[in-house]
C-alpha cells in the first residue's frame, strides 16, 4: 500500500507543478510590488483554471502524503515522495519547452535512485 501512495503522490506532485508553472507562465511577470498590483495578480491567479487544477491536484497528493505518514516513517516517506523529481525533468523538457542540461538530467536521476535504494 505504501508504494501505491508513493506513487499517487509523485504522479500528483508532477502534475500539479506542471500545470501550476504552465499556468503561471502565462499569468505574466509582476512587475510592480505595490498592494494594487498584488491583489490584481491574486485575482487572475485565482481564476486561471491551470494554476487551479494544479491546486487541486497538489491537494491529492498533500492528503495522500498524509495517509502514507500515518502508515510508514517520515524517514521514508519523505525522501521516496522525491521520486517526482524526474517525471518533472521530463515534463519540464516535453510539456513545458525547457531547456534541461546534462547536469539536471544527472541531478534528477540521481536523486530518483537514491529513491531506489530506499525498497532495500
Amino acid at each position: 500500500m505504501k508504494w501505491i501512495l508513493v506513487g499517487i503522490i509523485g504522479i500528483c506532485n508532477t502534475l500539479g507543478e506542471v500545470l501550476i508553472t504552465a499556468g503561471m507562465k502565462r499569468q505574466g511577470e509582476v512587475e510592480k510590488l505595490d498592494p494594487q498590483s498584488l491583489g490584481h495578480m491574486v485575482v487572475r491567479i485565482f481564476r486561471n483554471p491551470l494554476v487551479l487544477g494544479g491546486q487541486a491536484v497538489l491537494a491529492v497528493s498533500f492528503f495522500a502524503l498524509l495517509s502514507l505518514l500515518s502508515i510508514s516513517n517520515v524517514s521514508f516517506a519523505v525522501p521516496a515522495t522525491a521520486i517526482s523529481y524526474l517525471l518533472e525533468t521530463l515534463l519540464a523538457k516535453l510539456v513545458l519547452k525547457e531547456d534541461v542540461t546534462w547536469r539536471r538530467w544527472a541531478g534528477a536521476t540521481l536523486v530518483t535512485c537514491g529513491v531506489a535504494l530506499l525498497q532495500w
